[in-house]
């Protein structure tokens, strides 16, 4: 898998969320922060985002937004004061109760695709990290031409009922947050990570470490990987990533196990091979020394939050 792949799916769990609604006339929702990473796309006429202690942001047909980390905000008709928005706004859950889904395309009004991905937060890749409090991706036409066949393959299956429309949307769904993950790579200016990615060397060690993290990669094997020396790999990739590739490869083995201890049912002996440790204690002794918490205990509780994202949910959940 890519850096990027891993990134999202090291903190994915389970389903997202999703509900089409139709509203007109005056209307304002809020939603308070929550875990998870939420999203608005604009199927047809328009809106507003306020962010908490944001700036408005108006909204258009093939507009997407992605919050990240799930900060709180409110969507609304028209823009309006921070402090008026928060006070008047009505809870989006109540405010869904009060919307229908539409039963077909057309008609009056502003329809929103509105969802939310479900994250944990515990391991975050610092990719996933760096990504701003609001990614809005506005649908330029010749702009981001993946991103906008995402949403147009979405609004068609949302259209009409068709056979297999279980599977296609919540796998429509994961792609469009790598559609929209990708195109803000592919814009933004102060993203370390896209750097880091574009930089021919330290790509090439990654992709190696992401590729067999089980490997007995050391800094000469990743040189030779990268194509230059040593020396070379760990100024370049220090400058970039942040830490030496070791301690890199050393952190994403351990956030490796922790996606394995919650996805699978392997046991601790069989994981440690997977990610390159030799026996559990020596994973054991990385994993508490990581977490703060042993790997047993770990898997208690990050199963017990995924199977809770397994279930079709009627909202957001809020924190």
């Amino acid at each position: 898998m890519d850096v990027v792949s891993d990134a999202i799916s090291a903190v994915h769990l389970g389903h997202p969320w999703f509900r089409r609604i139709r509203t007109s006339g005056s209307w304002r929702a809020r939603l308070d922060p929550y875990d998870g990473a939420g999203f608005h796309v604009v199927l047809k006429g328009h809106c507003w985002l306020q962010t908490d202690g944001g700036d408005p942001v108006p909204l258009g047909v093939g507009d997407a937004v992605l919050l990240p980390h799930g900060t709180g905000h409110v969507i609304a008709d028209s823009p309006v004061d921070a402090a008026v928005a928060a006070r008047k706004a009505v809870p989006f859950e109540q405010w869904l109760a009060q919307t229908e889904p539409p039963a077909r395309p057309g008609g009056d009004g502003t329809e929103l695709l509105c969802g939310k991905y479900w994250l944990d937060c515990s391991r975050m890749h610092p990719l996933m990290a760096e990504l701003p409090e609001v990614v809005h991706l506005p649908g330029r036409v010749g702009s981001h031409l993946e991103l906008r066949a995402a949403i147009d393959l979405l609004a068609g299956e949302l259209d009409e009922v068709r056979p297999g429309s279980w599977v296609a949307l919540p796998n429509l769904l994961d792609l469009l947050l790598v559609y929209m993950i990708r195109s803000w790579m592919s814009e933004t200016t102060s993203g370390a990570w896209p750097g880091v990615l574009g930089d021919p060397v330290t790509a090439a060690a990654l992709r190696a470490m992401h590729a067999n993290p089980a490997a007995r990669w050391s800094n000469d094997r990743l040189a030779a990987e990268a194509g230059v020396s040593r020396a070379t790999l760990a100024r370049r990739f220090t400058a970039l990533v942040g830490r030496p590739p070791t301690a890199y490869l050393t952190w994403w083995r351990v956030i490796l196990a922790a996606t394995l201890l919650r996805d699978t049912e392997e046991t601790l002996a069989a994981i440690a091979g997977r990610v390159g440790y030799g026996s559990p204690y020596a994973l054991s002794h990385a994993f508490e020394r990581e977490f703060g918490t042993t790997p047993g205990r770990y898997r208690a509780q990050a199963t017990g939050r995924s199977a809770s994202t397994r279930k079709p949910s009627t909202g957001f959940r809020t924190s």
